[in-house]
């Protein structure tokens, strides 16, 4: 599959690393190659099959809105521009172009999120939650896209919203923690991320899957068919 990458961060670098290990052809396009959208051009992205972008909040919907307009399938690994989601949502409707979306593409974090819509019936019995999540310092978005989806699958699960603590750390690269108190006992439920891998074989697995698709997914829904 030929795979467009849009940004070349820590986490763009293994994206580019884990699909060329599965077999793909990657062709990377830093900030400088894509003023304007330029990288996503019809003359430039003819051959291109998924576009998967990991670049920065502002950038997301100037690159959806150009990939629909070139009809190219994508995956956002971006966080903090879920504000933008029903407009990005319309335009990938309206293209009939598909795209693959995440507050975060492990499958660690995906499982995480399963077990704490179970661990969220303890709301109904007098415990008291809270969600504490840890980033590097270089995080752009607080609180992260992975906390802000935790307290949605307790909400939905529980109908209670519980509060956030973010921290920006060192070089830490992402722990989320779902607690629940009692006066007779705690319980913690917690992801810890060792690398940004995670992340990237979940971004690649994406867009094998939302290859030749239509409409707008979220990873959290469909990552147990990829």
């Amino acid at each position: 599959m030929n795979l467009l990458l849009l940004g070349h961060g820590k986490t763009g670098s293994l994206v580019a690393e884990v699909a060329r290990e599965r077999g793909h052809t990657v062709r990377v396009a830093r900030s400088a190659d894509n003023a304007n959208c330029a990288a996503l051009a019809a003359d430039k992205s003819r051959d291109v099959e998924v576009v998967i972008d990991f670049t920065t909040p502002n950038a997301v919907v100037p690159n959806l809105t150009a990939c629909a307009r070139a009809g190219k399938n994508m995956v956002i690994g971006t966080t903090g521009w879920h504000d933008h989601l029903p407009q990005v949502r319309q335009a990938v409707e309206n293209s009939g172009t598909g795209l693959v979306y995440a507050a975060n593409f492990s499958l660690g974090v995906n499982l995480f999120f399963a077990i704490a819509r179970t661990a969220a019936e303890a709301l109904r019995h007098g415990y008291h939650g809270q969600i504490f999540e840890r980033h590097h310092i270089h995080k752009l978005d607080a609180p992260s896209g992975t906390a802000l989806a935790l307290q949605k699958v307790v909400q939905d699960a529980s109908r209670r919203e519980l509060e956030i603590t973010s921290f920006r750390e060192g070089d830490v690269v992402g722990m989320h923690e779902l607690t629940f108190d009692s006066l007779n006992d705690t319980l913690y439920v917690c992801h810890d991320a060792k690398s940004r891998r995670g992340f990237a074989e979940g971004a690649v697995r994406a867009a094998e899957w939302v290859r030749g698709k239509r409409g707008c997914f979220d990873f959290r829904d469909i990552w147990q068919q990829v």
